[in-house]
């Protein structure tokens, strides 16, 4: 970390610096616990791990800690820690501790529950995503409270840590409904984020929403000869080719009716962050499956396109024959697999319904086609730039970072809309991680400064909330 952190200016700074050993041991610890919530041969892990979080939190002081594992969640960490003025704010912090399957574990570098450190990284499936991020915030509070050499921080603090968020959080709404006394708070501050670079750290300002759904066509009740029937009967292959052509304009935009209709556009502010952000189109192709050009909606640039531009992708499409040489048939079916993502104010439902009309236009007589659902999508969330917490988390991470602080979203999606509507209040992100970190994929990492940056402006981030949120 940079700066001093004896200056009287940063003493969150100071107190981070002093709890950082003890943070990588700990969080060496957490990473070595294989909490693999799609694997039901693992969720005994994805308790062992809510456990540990759980006593590590009471050993650092947090009074009221709870393990929630009564199903039909895997375990979930609750934990509060409330001011001593009893009228100042509640900040709840929501984290996931369950991690992604390792899968093909042949290309690790290093095990990936041995939790090796190389240098300023930490490799191990976690240490990013989440558990990285978690234990960067358990340590902002630990700083925070040192270096206000009291016994309670600034704001009432709660922590929620959920076990299912790498599964889609199927049981989330049932917790936050069972639990909304518990949960009630005046902010949420989201943790599983990052920032856009090392040399250009940014608060993320929202999440794309998601939907996906599967267009079956069909037409006969089993393939036939294509020299008995071709040029007869409709072809669902070609069916299927022409619904997809017909998905996007000239100008790259999705041609499902109205499906802009409730788009709202980022603020003159957001847009001009995204454009002073460095960007290197190589880098992004090389980052991007080594794709070999940009393409995308016209006007916009492409960290506008993957952040506030709502897209709909081709995620698989398949027909007939696909095995060597060549089987002469008109397929009985063909199968589209579809996905959206959406932007604010986009509602999934509406644009299920839009996708339904568009495939009925797009089906010729003689064939039938279905659309199924894969779930009920995700909204999307953005925060409103004006907030106070938005301008105080600024303030912290600009501090914590040793320079100007920009603005960005990301692409992804999570279930930041569903605790806004559930918990009925704003939802500010503050992560510290990179996007290079190879979450999802063999040899995730964390670079270990960048956590402790994040805890030192979570740290002061406290300090500063009961005056801006009053």
């Amino acid at each position: 970390m940079s700066g001093d952190p004896e200056n009287p200016e940063h003493p969150e700074r100071a107190a981070v610096a002093a709890l950082a050993e003890d943070f990588l041991a700990d969080l060496r610890e957490w990473v070595t616990i294989p909490s693999i919530g799609a694997d039901p041969a693992h969720h005994g892990d994805v308790g062992r791990s809510a456990h540990w979080l759980a006593d590590t939190l009471r050993r650092d002081g947090w009074p009221d800690v709870r393990v929630w594992d009564t199903g039909p969640a895997l375990p979930a960490v609750y934990a509060c820690w409330p001011a001593a003025d009893p009228d100042a704010p509640t900040v709840l912090v929501y984290g996931h501790h369950d991690v992604q399957p390792v899968d093909p574990v042949e290309q690790w570098e290093h095990p990936p529950f041995e939790a090796t450190v190389v240098g300023e990284e930490l490799f191990g499936r976690g240490a990013s995503d989440d558990k990285g991020q978690v234990a960067m915030h358990l340590l902002g509070v630990k700083a925070h409270v040192a270096a206000l050499g009291a016994d309670h921080p600034s704001v009432t603090l709660k922590l929620f840590v959920e076990g299912e968020e790498e599964s889609g959080s199927p049981n989330l709404l049932r917790l936050l409904d069972d639990h909304r006394a518990e949960l009630a708070c005046d902010l949420v501050v989201f943790s599983d984020t990052p920032i856009y670079a090392r040399d250009a750290p940014t608060i993320c300002t929202g999440q794309r929403g998601v939907y996906g759904a599967e267009v079956v066509i069909t037409g006969g009740a089993s393939d036939v000869h294509s020299g008995r029937a071709g040029g007869s009967v409709p072809n669902p292959a070609t069916a299927a080719a022409r619904l997809v052509a017909a998905l996007h304009d000239d100008e790259g935009r999705v041609a499902l009716r109205d499906f802009y209709a409730d788009v709202v556009e980022p603020t003159a502010a957001e847009r001009a962050d995204y454009a002073a952000l460095p960007f290197d189109e190589d880098v992004w192709l090389a980052n991007s499956g080594g794709a070999r050009a940009l393409a995308g909606e016209d006007g916009w640039s492409t960290l506008e396109r993957v952040w506030v531009r709502p897209t709909a992708e081709v995620n698989g499409i398949h027909s007939g024959y696909g095995g060597p040489g060549l089987k002469t048939i008109v397929p009985a079916e063909a199968r589209i697999k579809l996905s959206f993502r959406l932007v604010p104010d986009q509602d999934p439902r509406r644009v299920a319904a839009a996708l339904r009309e568009f495939v009925a236009e797009h089906t010729p007589a003689g064939l039938h086609a279905q659309v199924l659902p894969a779930g009920d999508g995700a909204p999307p969330y953005a925060v409103d730039v004006t907030h106070p917490a938005v301008g105080a988390l600024r303030e912290a991470v600009e501090a914590a970072f040793d320079q100007p602080v920009r603005y960005s979203r990301t692409g992804g999606s999570g279930p930041a809309a569903l605790l806004h509507q559930r918990i009925g209040v704003p939802v500010v992100y503050l992560g510290a991680t990179l996007p290079d970190d190879r979450i999802h994929a063999p040899n995730e990492r964390v670079v270990v400064p960048q956590l402790l940056r994040g805890a030192e402006a979570a740290a002061r981030l406290w300090r500063l909330l009961p005056e801006r949120l009053s």
